[in-house]
C-alpha cells in the first residue's frame, strides 16, 4: 500500500437482486424477490492491504463504517471480521442520525481502546473528531517504528461520501 489511512463508507446496500429482470415488471402478477448478498468491500480491502505488505512497511490504518438499526450488538464483531482498526456505528434509523440528516449520533470502536460515544453532532465535527483519533493513531504507530510516518505515502488522499 502507498497510503498511511483508508476511511471507507458504509455499504451502499447488502443485498442485490438475484435475477434483475430486463423488463418491466407488471403489478398483476406479484413479486417475489429473492437477494444475494453483495461482496463485503471493506473486509475484502482489509484483507488485500495486510495480504499485500512488504516486511518492514508499517499497516494503514483501516477506518470503516457500519449503518446499523436498533441496536450494536453486531458490531465488535464486524470490527475484527471485517480487519479495520476503527469501525463507526451509527443508528440510521435514529431521528436526526444517519441518512438525509446533517447531524449523526455516532459511537467509535477501536481495536487497541474502548469504544467512544460521541453526542449528537453537525456530521463535519463527527468527521474532523475521527480525523483526530486518525491522527494520534498515525502518531503512536509512527514513535514505535522506526518507518518514517510518511513511508510509503506518497499519493494524496482521496475523499468521497
Amino acid at each position: 500500500p502507498r497510503f498511511d489511512v483508508l476511511v471507507m463508507a458504509a455499504a451502499v446496500a447488502d443485498f442485490r437482486p438475484r435475477s434483475p429482470s430486463t423488463t418491466k415488471l407488471g403489478r398483476s402478477a406479484g413479486l417475489t424477490l429473492e437477494m444475494d448478498a453483495t461482496p463485503d468491500l471493506l473486509a475484502e480491502t482489509s484483507e488485500r492491504v495486510r495480504a499485500s505488505l512488504p516486511a518492514g512497511c508499517r499497516r494503514p490504518i483501516l477506518v470503516g463504517f457500519a449503518a446499523e438499526t436498533g441496536t450494536f450488538d453486531r458490531v465488535v464483531k464486524k470490527l475484527e471480521s471485517k480487519g479495520v482498526d476503527l469501525l463507526v456505528a451509527n443508528d440510521v434509523a435514529e431521528p436526526g442520525s444517519g441518512f438525509g440528516t446533517d447531524t449523526d449520533r455516532v459511537t467509535i470502536y477501536s481495536t487497541d481502546m474502548p469504544l467512544e460515544e460521541l453526542p449528537l453532532l453537525p456530521k463535519y465535527e463527527v468527521a474532523e473528531l475521527l480525523l483526530d483519533r486518525v491522527l494520534i493513531r498515525l502518531e503512536n504507530a509512527a514513535a514505535k517504528s522506526d518507518v518514517p510516518a510518511d513511508a510509503g505515502a506518497h499519493q494524496p488522499a482521496e475523499v468521497g461520501q
